[in-house]
């Protein structure tokens, strides 16, 4: 089950904790994957230790011009283009609203919203051809629940959803599946500079007491990318340890 070789799988904020491990379990399932990042480093260490199969390109998804060079950069690599398209790169700029720059909006839509348009509008034409595709965006619980502090992203990852569920109708008859993981608290860089009053605070929220891993949001990834989920679509799947519900 959920063999994906022979695929090619884009992964944009490839270097991030919950990229990393994407990238990483598409290639244990025989992907090849194209790892985005804005940190050129970070992303030919994270290609070496994938050995074959990976490709690290950097690039920075709040510059049109520079999202347009990473869809010239995979066809060259891929003449036949892209497969699965994993939207997960991301921002946060925090400001209440009464306070918030419009910098500090438009970057975070610019990155979290704008940019998993523009790149699968210009990689979906070879999956249309194809008869087969599969889009997945990383939203977040907060595009759900909402969060004080955190409309501009709140409003990014509830477009998100939104921007997912009319694509999916749009493409269906096509054999391309369009659908949302939205995780709630996992284990990251971010979480481990909480201290211990924080932490219980958090943890009292999440039914399952404990925070989740990237590991199990790149899980969902690839139950979604696989053939096994072909009838699966416009789906947002909700990975937080019951802190919300639906």
């Amino acid at each position: 089950m959920f063999n994906l070789d022979g695929k090619t799988a884009l992964i944009t904020g490839a270097t991030g904790g919950i990229g990393s491990a994407i990238a990483r379990a598409l290639h244990s399932q025989g992907a090849e994957v194209i790892l985005s990042g804005t940190r050129q480093g970070s992303l030919d260490e994270l290609a070496h230790g994938l050995s074959d199969r990976a490709h690290p390109i950097a690039a920075d998804l709040s510059d049109k011009s520079s999202i347009d060079s990473l869809i010239k950069q995979i066809s060259d690599i891929s003449t036949d283009g892209v497969d699965i398209v994993i939207n997960n790169a991301g921002i946060v700029r925090d400001n209440l609203l009464v306070r918030m720059k419009d910098e500090e909006w438009n970057q975070v839509l610019d990155i979290n919203l704008f940019a998993g348009y523009k790149l699968t509008q210009g990689l979906m034409r070879g999956m249309m051809k194809r008869r087969w595709g599969r889009i997945i965006g990383i939203s977040s619980v907060v595009g759900t629940t909402g969060n004080p502090g955190q409309a501009n992203y709140a409003a990014a990852k509830a477009g998100m959803i939104g921007f997912s569920k009319a694509l999916a109708q749009e493409v269906a008859t096509r054999g391309i599946t369009v659908n949302v993981i939205a995780p709630g608290m996992i284990q990251t860089a971010m979480t481990d500079d909480l201290n211990e009053d924080q932490s219980a605070r958090l943890l009292s929220t999440i039914p399952l007491g404990r925070l989740g891993s990237p590991e199990e949001i790149a899980a969902s990834v690839i139950y979604l990318a696989s053939d096994e989920a072909a009838y699966v679509t416009g789906v947002t799947l909700h990975v937080n340890g019951g802190m919300a519900m639906y």
